[in-house]
């Protein structure tokens, strides 16, 4: 048993998650790329690296769909509602952030 479950039930629940995972992140993608521009987004796209925990999330049942879900509250919550473009969001997502001291 697996966190209280049977093994084909944690693995089924893990591909359930994955597809959800997928299906959200198609729609987010979709989403930010006709608030954008597919262009546009290719040419402002900076070069962050995924965290290892995130890469290490396809592991666990719906987390990845959790951390799409949470880049949309973060869209939506500081961003969109504080008067930034999809595009700084965008921004905000790939690209590194200097610390200032």
């Amino acid at each position: 048993m697996i966190a209280g479950m049977y093994e084909q039930d944690f693995i089924a629940y893990m591909i359930f998650g994955l597809i959800l995972n997928f299906a959200l992140s198609m729609l987010f993608g979709l989403y930010l790329s006709k608030n954008i521009g597919m262009q546009e987004m290719i040419e402002s796209k900076g070069e962050k690296e995924q965290s290892l925990l995130v890469s290490l999330s396809l592991f666990i049942p719906y987390a990845k769909m959790l951390i799409t879900l949470y880049r949309v509250a973060i869209l939506q919550f500081f961003f969109l509602n504080k008067g930034y473009s999809h595009k700084e969001f965008w921004i905000y997502m790939t690209s590194e952030q200097e610390k200032s001291s």
